[in-house]
């Protein structure tokens, strides 16, 4: 795929505002079409609310939050507080947006109505949570309130270019995590509330994707860049969670999100759409960072066959034993 190159001239001719400007019309007809297919739900029907009972405190007949009152995997509850906990900061997301994109025109209407689409989220996994008793309700709070208090600043709030680039393929990467989440939580009623979920994550990213398209062909160059810094840095956006790392590594095991996942179904997809690799015509920063993607790409791949090898020798031993 050949790609001619921005009518404005030199790459430093675009800057952040021209950008802005230069996709409005992409936007809008984005938004027009995202507006036509999103369907509106009620988080209150995705929630077992006969299930719910009070817990101590204002009330006398609260009973005491204990994990084998839910039906939820362990691997589930630790990815659904981390996907809940990664939507609590949506406040902080808003303000990163609406700061960098505006407020006004199809970019403020895409802005408000994504925190909109987006608050669903954190109220129906809430609710589900502690109607449910998936998890603790006082250190979910805490949690809550000590990674809100921390905020979060984007790695890529410096660009507007990385900042479309790094969203693109992190909605795509939240999909899966809902999704995984749900096919591993072992209650069909999570796995549909997260399904629910995960098709809003899935429009989010076809938008910005198709931004990301257009971007390409007015800024090709700067665009390869943006691309090739935002996947080689890349990192979801609750890694400031309390105990992220360690309940990352939790997931990776239980198959909810790791390098294979993160390789096959988030980058590989949005690259393979956009034709990443295959589009020539390009300056020499874009070339290099053209190719400094294929090899990192290929590098993490060689990662993820490891990962492979010990996670297939780990459900070996794990067979052996129940066996035994």
């Amino acid at each position: 795929m050949t790609i001619t190159s921005p009518h404005l001239g030199s790459p430093s001719a675009w800057t952040d505002a021209r950008l802005l400007f230069a996709l409005e019309e992409v936007v809008e007809k984005e938004l027009n079409r995202h507006l036509k297919v999103a369907k509106d739900w009620m988080p209150h029907e995705y929630v077992p609310w006969s299930d719910a009972r009070n817990f101590p405190g204002l009330f006398e007949d609260g009973e005491a939050w204990d994990k084998e009152q839910s039906k939820v995997t362990e691997v589930g509850r630790i990815a659904l507080v981390v996907n809940l906990l990664t939507e609590d900061n949506l406040p902080s997301y808003h303000h990163e947006i609406a700061t960098l994109f505006g407020r006004d025109g199809a970019w403020g209407t895409w802005v408000h109505r994504w925190t909109a689409e987006e608050g669903r989220h954190g109220i129906v996994m809430r609710d589900y949570l502690l109607a449910s008793r998936a998890v603790d309700p006082d250190k979910l709070e805490q949690f809550r309130m000590s990674h809100m208090s921390e905020g979060f600043e984007s790695d890529n709030r410096h660009s507007m270019l990385h900042s479309i680039a790094y969203v693109a393929f992190q909605e795509l990467a939240t999909r899966i995590s809902h999704r995984n989440t749900g096919h591993q939580s072992g209650d069909p009623l999570c796995d549909r509330m997260l399904a629910r979920i995960a098709t809003d994550e899935n429009l989010h990213m076809v938008f910005y994707r198709n931004l990301l398209k257009s971007a390409f062909e007015l800024a090709p160059d700067l665009t390869m860049q943006a691309v090739r810094d935002v996947v080689v840095n890349f990192r979801m956006p609750g890694h400031g969670i309390p105990g992220f790392e360690r309940a990352a590594a939790q997931m990776a095991i239980g198959e909810v999100y790791n390098l294979r996942i993160h390789h096959d179904d988030v980058l590989q997809p949005v690259l393979r759409f956009l034709k990443v690799m295959e589009i020539d015509g390009l300056g020499p920063e874009g070339r290099q960072a053209q190719e400094e993607l294929g090899l990192y790409l290929g590098g993490l791949n060689a990662e993820a066959a490891k990962f492979d090898e010990k996670l297939a020798a780990r459900k070996a031993r794990m067979a052996a034993r129940a066996g035994a």
